[in-house]
């Protein structure tokens, strides 16, 4: 679904409203491509195929990796809509970036090498949403672990708002990460 462009005025007014949005505990609000994205906090499978990534990327990856978990990224926007705001279930950047120590609730996604999400409530934001939001950003690979579809794809090539190549693998099947990773992720763990 394509967001309608939104007047300057009506853009501010959301983005504005958006910042000062007091979200309950068991909630996640995300502003995504000009539309307010409400979750519910992950469950343990979830959870589970996010612990799972990450440990073998620093198991297995030869490059030292820091991960952050629901870290919000401020991305470009899509034409006529506010500055998106979205979190991750993971970002990935070089350890010796030091992106995470002090800084912001929200914060730039330069310098982030890979964004990790598992679908849960609402698959189709982060199959296709957030993946646009990412590219957008020239965040280089984006990492999908879809639990309804049982497939882990890796999108990579970011440009004109998308990104131009796709590699995946059926749960169970190995995907190979590129570099600065190179290894291949085991996505036995995840059925």
């Amino acid at each position: 679904m394509e967001a309608m462009p939104l007047d300057p005025i009506t853009c501010k007014l959301l983005l504005d409203w958006f910042v000062d949005l007091d979200t309950p505990e068991c909630l996640r609000a995300e502003l995504i491509e000009g539309e307010l994205v409400v979750t519910l906090v992950p469950d343990g499978h979830h959870e589970h195929c996010v612990s799972r990534t990450v440990g073998q990327v620093h198991r297995r990856s030869p490059a030292d990796m820091d991960f952050s978990a629901n870290k919000g990224l401020l991305l470009r926007s899509t034409d006529g809509c506010p500055q998106d705001h979205v979190i991750p279930d993971g970002t990935f950047a070089s350890k010796a970036l030091q992106l995470y120590g002090g800084a912001d609730p929200w914060m730039p996604c330069d310098g982030i090498a890979l964004v990790l999400e598992v679908t849960s409530f609402k698959p189709q934001i982060d199959r296709e949403a957030k993946r646009r939001c990412y590219a957008r950003g020239g965040i280089p690979l984006y990492l999908l672990v879809d639990r309804e579809a049982s497939w882990t794809t890796l999108f990579s090539d970011p440009a004109s708002g998308d990104y131009r190549e796709v590699r995946a693998a059926a749960f169970g099947k190995p995907l190979a990460l590129p570099e600065p990773f190179a290894f291949d992720l085991d996505t036995s763990d995840f059925l």
